[in-house]
């Protein structure tokens, strides 16, 4: 890749904010070197890692490799048997931290997650645990070693403190004992032996070795004659403690040579993990997705978003280039956008093939290109002698020699710079070399001749930046098939140009040129009224919708308003007949005790029966159980719709269904977990009884017409629902229920509005999520679906 195009499209400034995310040196190296490919499977590869890295962290949170240091100099020493010092021992101490903490993160913990691309970097660290335990036991930092490292430095360090003291005691009474020659009462060092700062003219009062005096000679420091043999004997016992340490040194470096290629292997896998994970974090500050990559050279960007601007402001555009045209040709006026969505292009395509994500919608495409062609921005040098066109061209001049139809070419502003007539026909004829070559090219311009140039040849397209003329401000919106409008005249009149003037500019054009302006305004009118006629049926579609659920809503109420009225009185209808059985059965009771002497005791028996019998006749026709339909009338299949109830006879089962009958009336009829294909005369209509398995004795429940309610209610069920302002304890039981009504109205996914806030009802929620076994799956919305204020909820 050319680093002119490179620099062009400040491909530099994201690498710096990447190379900024990276925790370790050796990480932000290869970040720096970072450069796009031209291979499908790497770029694929690449991409993918990111994709994995950034699901990580969203599921545990990020990682840091900021005690990963380059330790292959300590490695080659290592090699050809040297000892290693202090710094780099535990410099490999910290990388076998490092591995520990990586291969933790890098666990499953839970056993139904798949592995990713990452899996393998995790599972070939080494973290060698026994052996960075003990280099821990032994150093504790960078200038001190543990008195246990060993039991010769325990016993000198033993020995030292207590020479030290024995010093200090003997010091301290020498030091009391002859105060008043002293200088100061403390006790000082000279080249590492103990001394005290004795006054000059009483030198001769304190026996022992001068080491130095003061700059104004006024102090000497002696050190006492009592102390030298204990000074020596500690000087002898440093020596020792050096010698012990360079044995404890010698001993891990030992510990650690037979680990050569695990420590480089370590080393190599955190620093490619850093580097992996520096690239999620860039995702994640872009709220940017991975692009698909296609072989055919097509551009598919979706609300792309330049990753150089301020996010608040940006204006996402889309932009398509490669399948039914591989020139497009941009217009509009000046601070409209059009250099902007040239280098959005370019630089999306140059980090995709780095294999960075995008801050562009879900499923943008893009294209593997061996080369990237940008000519971008005044090339005026006055070094060189050249001028605007003069640069302009020499840039393009290198360009056509190297383009192919492997190469994405992007011009800002063609043939300007020059005369306008030989300007637009130098374009046009640039544009027609590149375009019988195959490249795919865009390019920006105000010339009408490249306009018409778009307009009649077949597989070149307009495109235009939109522009309000009645606020004078561009909506950075591209819209591919409009040729746009310069607009000088319009911006000219609301800036306060005289109208004279701007008649005298317009008697000016040709005829043709003012036919084809004209042309443009008449179109972008027709365009703008069109626009407003689509935003205006949608919003009468919209209010249709919202109607018709409301009127779903009403009925479903005045149905449950019914049943249950009807329930009611058929309830107390029982209840009053219950009590005229029981009355009837205890005064039938007593007439029998009465007449069990006068022989008429079956009669009356007899009697009882007949009314139990007509009192149970009675019972039955206000029971809740709905009335068979006639089996002799079958199923209209024009009015069979799908989820209505029926039975089906054959089988003795409650289903629903799953399908419109075919020609020959076979239907899919869903039963619990059995779906069979049935014929529509082996089905009977039910209407009030809930859809189930049959009871043991095959006879049908009683209903109260609750299943058709909980149907009608199933089709209404809102797909998304709003948990902002409630607190954790209000909303998951609202959760849980709304849940559970859009799963059994297989609803594929919903959306879970709990806002940003501190994120504890986010976190909540995911909690939750998780636990619940119908819940295929969930994430953060993205760009466009509320991003992080929004969990999208998939089913199984």
């Amino acid at each position: 890749m050319n680093q002119k195009a490179l620099k062009t499209l400040e491909y530099h400034k994201i690498i710096e904010q990447l190379t900024e995310y990276a925790s370790c040196e050796s990480g932000k190296e290869l970040c720096r070197k970072l450069v796009p490919s031209t291979d499908y499977e790497e770029i694929t590869t690449s991409l993918r890692e990111t994709t994995d890295a950034v699901t990580r962290v969203r599921q545990k949170g990020g990682i840091s490799f900021g005690g990963v240091k380059d330790i292959r100099a300590s490695l080659k020493r290592l090699e050809v048997g040297s000892s290693l010092g202090i710094i780099e021992i535990l410099s490999i101490s910290s990388i076998l931290t490092a591995s520990a903490k990586a291969k933790a993160y890098g666990r499953h913990e839970d056993q139904e997650i798949s592995e990713d691309s990452l899996e393998e970097f995790f599972r070939i660290l080494e973290p060698l645990t026994p052996v960075n335990n003990e280099i821990k036991r032994c150093i504790i930092s960078e200038e001190e070693v543990s008195d246990d490292a060993s039991p010769g430095l325990h016993h000198v360090r033993r020995s030292m403190r207590s020479i030290n003291d024995k010093i200090h005691t003997q010091m301290n009474s020498i030091l009391n004992s002859s105060r008043s020659y002293l200088q100061d009462a403390v006790i000082t060092m000279r080249d590492g032996r103990y001394c005290l700062p004795v006054k000059a003219e009483h030198k001769s009062q304190v026996s022992g070795m001068v080491h130095d005096q003061s700059s104004t000679g006024s102090t000497l420091f002696i050190e006492p004659m009592a102390i030298v043999k204990l000074n020596n004997d500690l000087r002898a016992l440093e020596i020792q403690e050096q010698k012990e340490i360079e044995m404890i040194l010698a001993d891990l470096s030992n510990q650690l040579a037979p680990y050569l290629e695990e420590l480089e292997t370590n080393f190599h896998t955190l620093t490619r993990l850093d580097f992996i994970f520096a690239k999620a974090a860039l995702a994640k500050h872009y709220n940017a997705s991975e692009p698909v990559f296609n072989t055919k050279h097509e551009i598919h960007i979706k609300d792309g978003r330049h990753p150089l601007l301020d996010p608040k402001k940006v204006v996402p555009i889309n932009i398509h280039l490669g399948k039914t045209f591989d020139l497009l040709i941009v217009t509009g006026p000046n601070t409209g956008g059009k250099t902007v969505s040239l280098k959005t292009v370019g630089l999306f395509t140059l980090m995709g093939q780095s294999g960075l994500h995008i801050p562009a919608f879900d499923g943008s495409e893009l294209a593997v290109f061996d080369e990237v062609f940008a000519d971008i921005g005044d090339e005026q040098s006055i070094e060189q002698s050249l001028s605007t066109f003069s640069a302009h061209m020499t840039n393009i001049v290198q360009i056509l020699s190297k383009a192919d139809s492997n190469s994405l070419c992007l011009f800002d502003e063609l043939g300007a710079g020059t005369d306008p007539t030989e300007g637009a026909a130098l374009a046009i004829s640039i544009l027609s070399f590149l375009h019988n070559m195959k490249c795919r090219t865009m390019a920006t311009t105000h010339y009408s001749e490249l306009k018409v140039f778009a307009l009649t040849t077949p597989g070149v397209e307009n495109a235009c930046c939109e522009f309000n003329v009645e606020t004078l401000q561009p909506t950075y919106r591209i819209l591919i098939g409009v040729p746009g409008k310069s607009n000088a005249f319009a911006i000219s009149k609301k800036l306060g140009l005289p109208e004279y003037i701007i008649d005298e500019a317009k008697n000016h054009l040709e005829a043709k040129d003012e036919t084809f302006e004209d042309l443009l305004t008449h179109l972008e009118e027709n365009r703008v009224t069109i626009e407003k006629e689509r935003i205006q049926i949608a919003s009468y579609k919209l209010e249709v919708e919202q109607l018709k659920a409301r009127l779903t809503q009403k009925e479903e109420r005045l149905d449950e308003r019914r049943d249950k009225m009807i329930k009611d009185a058929r309830e107390e209808a029982q209840r009053i007949l219950r009590d005229a059985k029981d009355t009837a059965d205890q005064t039938i009771r007593q007439i029998n005790k009465l007449a069990s002497d006068s022989g008429v005791s079956k009669e009356l028996e007899a009697e009882r029966s007949r009314l139990r019998n007509k009192l149970q006749d009675v019972d039955s026709s206000l029971s809740l159980k709905k009335e068979k339909k006639s089996s002799g009338k079958g199923i209209d299949p024009k009015k069979l719709k799908l989820g209505d109830g029926v039975r089906v006879l054959s089988m003795n089962l409650n289903g629903t269904v799953n399908s419109l009958p075919n020609a020959k009336g076979d239907l899919y009829v869903q039963m619990g977990i059995l779906r069979s294909l049935v014929n529509i005369s082996d089905l009977e209509l039910l209407y009030d009884d809930s859809v189930s398995a049959p009871s043991n004795n095959g006879a049908k429940k009683s209903g109260s017409g609750s299943s058709t309610t909980r149907m009608s209610k199933s089709f209404s069920i809102s797909p998304e629902i709003n948990l902002i302002g409630m607190t954790t304890d209000e909303a998951i039981p609202q959760l849980d229920k709304y849940l559970d009504d859009a799963y059994l109205a297989h609803l594929p996914q919903v959306r879970v509005v709990h806002g940003r806030g501190t994120g504890a009802l986010k976190n909540a929620v995911h909690k939750h999520l998780k636990r619940l076994k119908y819940v295929k799956e969930f994430r953060l919305g993205v760009f466009g679906e509320g991003d992080s204020g929004v969990t999208i909820v998939i089913f199984k």
